[in-house]
């Protein structure tokens, strides 16, 4: 769920019965919460729904009220009732994966995510950030265009990361995790 926490948005959450994680998120300003039964006129002026009841009616007739009012709609885990589809995000600071199945298999959407997590550990945000700043210096330069892509695609390389583990701390965890030397 905190994927759906663009700072743009304003979330309301319309439920009979919430978790206490809910009631954290409500407590901490990131959503807006009512404990009730879902009415069609929650929909007003809305750009999107998501909905995640265990009742398929009452799933089918939100979607239908959703569609019927020009508000795109998400039920979770109904691929027939989504006009989109959330993917499973890794984020690492500034590096952003995303997997999608286009709603055919969250469960394998959710298996790659986990692998991808594992794979590219905490140390990537520290790197990509430096990965920046070291692009925006490159870019800046008198050098010319192809030296320019060469150094930056070499900068990006494994053996880049593996030279900057050694050389940051805050990196070495990664390499650690994957039985790889410093």
């Amino acid at each position: 769920m905190t994927n759906l926490f663009p700072m743009f948005m304003k979330l309301a959450v319309v439920a009979v019965a919430a978790s206490d994680q809910v009631h954290e998120w409500v407590d901490a300003g990131k959503i807006e919460l009512e404990l009730r039964a879902f009415s069609s006129s929650d929909l007003d002026g809305k750009f999107l729904a998501v909905v995640a009841t265990a009742s398929r009616s009452l799933n089918e007739r939100i979607y239908i009220e959703a569609q019927q009012r020009g508000v795109l709609c998400n039920v979770v885990d109904v691929p027939d009732l989504c006009d989109f589809f959330y993917p499973a995000v890794v984020r690492r600071g500034d590096l952003q994966i995303a997997i999608s199945t286009a709603g055919q298999s969250p469960s394998l959407a959710q298996k790659l995510r986990q692998q991808l997590e594992r794979q590219f550990g905490d140390g990537y945000a520290a790197w990509v950030e430096q990965l920046g700043e070291t692009r925006r210096l490159v870019l800046a330069s008198d050098l010319d265009k192809e030296t320019k892509w060469e150094l930056l695609h070499s900068l990006a390389s494994k053996e880049a990361f593996e030279a900057a583990v050694a050389k940051v701390p805050v990196l070495s965890p990664v390499l650690s995790a994957k039985g790889e030397g410093a």
